[in-house]
């Protein structure tokens, strides 16, 4: 008896021990880990310059840099010459003591670190030599500014330092609130050759009729921002992130070549002096059709110029107000057409500028998807503010203000497939929209690369299905991210990192945006409520400088929707959406006493339920959720009824909340289910869909073969 005594105590200690540890634990204090808190740590403290709500603010102040440039394009040495008179407005409430430029084309100098700083390895199998050629060229490329002098206006020695691919002016004194200074700059440099050495701009060579055609940007010493979230804006140009700069009025001249044709930012101001009476008649009937393009300079014409080179030259005359930077495009070999646009009532030009190696690719969709980004973009947003767009035949794709450079080419005989039809259409659509975001929705790229080139991903989206319905989508649809987010987590970053540090580029800064993008306006938020929300969000910050903060409190500001688990989630983690079906639970109800319902478990095997089932009762599943991704979502159910009907019921991502696990619903109706599905659309960008369905799907072999090779 003393035994079972002593034994009886002994499992009474043990269980008192155990509640008291599981007691102790559930008192243990824990810091808030709900996927629902939020983002005030995250985002900066409201302030007179930045509101709460995302819109600007009373004290909100932004610099002005006004340009007057005089450029000479040298055909025959492939180099730029420039003299700039830069004038700085001081709008901030801060006195300043120095300035910052950018020296972008400081990349390519000799002594340039940028190299040093990509990783490489001997390949293991043979490169095209064009690819060897780039990185192993005989002889090494004299880049970057060749700086001749800094001085004030009157002529003196201005102090400078130069850091790389930054330059800082010494202010002779310091510059107070409200107060301007300008100086000059003198430069020259040596235009590297972008289909062989790569970049941004450049030239092209020719060597069947030997011409070059040249896009030429970042070719001038340009002004960094200074703000009140960064101050100076001076991270270094190592060739990926691009550009934060300020908005300014431009006087620029280029000397080009006389048999040069030239597309450039701003208004051509000497329109008679630099085209032909036959020229400015076609394009004044271009300024007149909204229908089609028409033919400014045709191929003909074109191919006859191009037989010949100019020993004179012509200077074209350009002014451009309230724009943040400056590029053009110079050949003796383009086409040029045009074709108006109507955005609200007011005219807007959009032009092409392309070789006849380009034609007929470009002249059959270059100008007419021009058009249609102006359109789609100026509905979705605002109207587009400036008088012209242009795309010009670069072979790659850049953006800056009015102007762009893409690519697409035909095969010799002139034929081009769909692939090649529908890349060259939607890099078009992706640089002209630019124009949008950051070239007036002025983001910091530099430093946030997903709020322009994200934002604007999933505006082209809008854009390619308006200029055809069955544009093949690449990038954007939730099904399209799947691989990347459920890859190598080791080379995933959250979007909220800056584009340098980014293993996956494209996918980070492009693609992941983009779909989040998406999934907000089709799945979580609704078009109307969205749509409102990102027009309140470009009209609030266009030709100001937005941040990630200004962003994220519009969308909600504007919508009535707390959306800050959605960018906790997608921008500030690498988690990913995997929701599942993990039980499902079978009842009727029969009559209980006292007037009450009893719910009755059918656990009979298959589908249908038991035969002893109450007429009168409903169908009744006890449906148990679960949610191995990190992501919280909305639950997107389908059922299919035994009569082959189905219904579709959507349970907001909020049903998460209490338990980031797992989740139980009862879902009743008067027909029985034989299927559930979750997610059937692939709406959320779920990376595992062997989960989603009640019934299990059993995937036979070759289904698993398929998916293994996918991967």
């Amino acid at each position: 008896m003393k035994k079972n005594i002593v034994l009886i105590f002994s499992v009474f200690f043990v269980v008192t021990s155990i509640f008291s540890q599981a007691k102790r634990e559930t008192q243990k204090g824990h810091t808030n880990q709900n996927k629902f808190k939020q983002l005030k740590d995250e985002l900066a403290t409201p302030n007179r310059q930045r509101t709460a709500s995302g819109a600007p603010g009373k004290k909100y102040t932004q610099q002005k840099v006004d340009y007057s440039m005089d450029i000479v394009l040298d055909d025959e040495k492939q180099r730029i010459y420039g003299n700039e008179t830069i004038t700085y407005h001081n709008n901030s409430e801060d006195e300043l003591t120095y300035l910052w430029l950018q020296l972008d084309q400081n990349m390519r100098a000799s002594d340039s670190k940028t190299p040093d700083i990509q990783p490489n390895m001997v390949p293991k199998r043979s490169v095209p030599k064009r690819i060897y050629d780039r990185y192993f060229p005989e002889k090494s490329f004299d880049g970057g500014f060749k700086i001749t002098s800094v001085t004030n206006t009157n002529g003196s020695n201005l102090s400078h330092t130069i850091n790389q691919t930054m330059m800082r002016i010494n202010l002779p004194k310091p510059l107070a609130s409200g107060e301007t200074f300008s100086f000059k700059i003198s430069w020259w440099y040596n235009i590297n050759n972008h289909r062989t050495q790569g970049g941004r701009s450049g030239f092209e060579h020719f060597p069947a009729d030997g011409n070059n055609n040249y896009v030429i940007a970042q070719f001038y010493p340009r002004l960094c921002v200074y703000d009140n979230v960064e101050g100076w804006q001076n991270d270094q140009f190592w060739g990926r992130s691009e550009f934060a700069l300020e908005f300014g009025d431009f006087n620029v001249n280029i000397t080009t070549p006389a048999d040069h044709m030239l597309g450039a930012t701003g208004v051509l101001t000497n329109e008679k002096e630099v085209l032909t009476k036959e020229q400015q008649k076609k394009l004044a009937l271009a300024k007149r059709t909204f229908d089609k393009p028409v033919l400014i300079v045709s191929q003909k014409e074109a191919e006859k110029i191009e037989k010949g080179k100019s020993k004179k030259t012509k200077t074209w005359k350009f002014v451009a107000k309230n724009v943040r930077d400056y590029a053009f495009a110079s050949s003796r070999k383009f086409i040029w057409d045009g074709m108006a646009v109507d955005i609200n009532g007011k005219t807007v030009m959009a032009y092409s500028y392309y070789s006849k190696e380009a034609n007929p690719l470009y002249g059959d969709h270059s100008t007419r998807a021009v058009a249609q980004t102006l359109k789609t973009y100026s509905r979705y947003t605002f109207d587009y503010p400036y008088h012209k767009a242009i795309s010009v035949d670069g072979q790659m794709g850049m953006e800056y203000p009015q102007i762009c450079f893409n690519p697409g080419r035909p095969n010799p005989d002139g034929t081009y497939s769909d692939r090649v039809k529908y890349r060259m259409i939607k890099v078009t659509i992706h640089e002209v929209g630019h124009n949008f975001f950051p070239m007036i929705v002025n983001s910091d790229e530099r430093q946030w690369t997903w709020m322009d080139e994200g934002l604007n991903s999933y505006m082209e989206m809008l854009a390619e299905l308006d200029y055809d319905p069955n544009f093949p989508i690449t990038r954007g649809y939730p099904k399209n991210i799947v691989r990347y987010m459920s890859g190598d987590q080791s080379k995933i970053a959250p979007i909220m990192s800056k584009g340098d540090n980014v293993y996956q580029f494209g996918n980070n800064a492009y693609g992941k945006p983009a779909t989040a993008l998406w999934i907000l306006r089709e799945t979580i938020m609704g078009k109307e409520l969205f749509d409102h929300a990102f027009k309140t969000y470009a009209q609030r910050w266009k030709f100001k400088h937005p941040t990630p903060a200004d962003f994220f409190r519009s969308m909600e500001d504007a919508s009535a929707m707390d959306l800050d688990w959605f960018w906790r989630g997608w921008f500030y983690t690498t988690d990913v959406t995997d929701i599942g079906i993990k039980d499902v639970k079978k009842y009727y109800t029969t009559q209980g006493t006292n007037n009450s319902v009893n719910f009755v478990q059918d656990t009979t095997d298959g589908l249908s339920f038991n035969s002893k089932k109450n007429p009168k009762s409903k169908f009744h599943y006890e449906i148990t959720y679960d949610k191995p991704g990190g992501l919280v979502m909305p639950i997107i159910a389908e059922f299919t009824y035994k009569d082959g009907t189905k219904e579709r019921k959507t349970y907001p991502a909020q049903i998460w909340r209490f338990n980031d696990k797992q989740v139980t619903k009862i879902f009743s109706s008067d027909k029985e289910v034989t299927n559930i599905t979750i997610d059937p659309d692939l709406e959320t960008a779920d990376v595992d869909t062997s989960n989603n369905s009640w019934p299990k799907k059993q995937e036979n072999k070759f289904e698993k073969f398929k998916k293994k090779i996918k991967s």
